[in-house]
């Protein structure tokens, strides 16, 4: 592996799933990516994501977290319930010290997932829960926010979280530019090849304020299509394309920024 700082960091990503394990055994490493960001969504999740995280140690670097839509398929979801989190919380507090942040958390208000006030209600509830325990342990969070970019904002502003990265913002960039205040990052995935929202996003991002991210195996470069991590530098070509500068000054800018986001990521590249 290169010094700190050299290569990509995928800030975003779902490993967990059994057809990704030969990523991790190299098919990411070649393309010059130095790390994994792996997040979780349910409780079911943590074991595997937690033993490829030993297995690759300083490469996959674990999150765990109970996202705000909750499903054992993808005809099957749900919107999450305060009882997935009191699973979650005590594995979540069993691997507290290996973490590199607390995700995927946040808010998802489309209306087939959060149809009634109740269920964004009780979605901001187990959000808040996730924040304060991030806080205690001092970890970052790794946050979704599907068509509820100003709502999670403006529940993370008041819970006077810090340190947070919004994955794959679908916002407006007026809204962004609250969190770029607010002193968060904001991660782009390959699908910004094919997205006018993401495309306008990147104009108002200042580079400082931007991270890199998969989220593999959705949002790649083509619709339907399996993600992987090593497309990440596609994302890279078309920020360096929108800001006029070179595809190294994104990717030193992008590192640069994962590892003030992430204060445990220089330590865990060195493991």
């Amino acid at each position: 592996m290169g010094a700190v700082g050299v290569g990509f960091v995928d800030c975003h990503c779902h490993l967990s799933a059994p057809d990704f394990d030969s990523v991790c055994k190299g098919e990411a490493r070649p393309a010059n990516v130095m790390a994994l960001v792996v997040v979780a969504e349910q409780s079911g999740e943590f074991e595997k994501i937690m033993q490829l995280s030993e297995r690759y140690k300083g490469f996959v670097l674990p999150c765990l977290g109970v996202h705000p839509v909750q499903g054992v398929s993808p005809g099957d979801q749900r919107s999450v319930t305060l009882k997935d989190l009191d699973v979650a919380l005590p594995i979540m507090e069993n691997y507290k010290d290996q973490l590199l942040a607390i995700g995927e958390v946040g808010l998802d208000f489309s209306p087939r997932f959060a149809g009634t006030d109740e269920q964004k209600e009780e979605q901001r509830q187990v959000l808040i829960r996730q924040i304060q325990f991030a806080k205690r342990l001092n970890l970052p969070l790794n946050v979704h926010s599907r068509s509820a970019g100003r709502p999670t904002i403006s529940l993370l502003n008041e819970q006077g979280a810090d340190k947070v990265l919004l994955h794959a913002f679908d916002g407006r960039p007026s809204v962004a530019m609250e969190g770029v205040r607010a002193g968060y990052f904001f991660s782009i995935p390959p699908s910004i090849i094919r997205s006018g929202q993401k495309q306008k996003l990147v104009k108002q991002l200042p580079l400082t304020s931007i991270c890199l991210e998969t989220d593999s195996p959705a949002l790649g470069p083509e619709k339907q299509v399996r993600n992987e991590p090593q497309n990440i530098s596609i994302a890279a070509e078309y920020i360096a394309q929108v800001k006029g500068i070179s595809v190294e000054e994104v990717i030193e800018v992008t590192t640069q920024n994962a590892l003030r986001l992430f204060p445990k990521l220089r330590h865990l590249l060195q493991e």
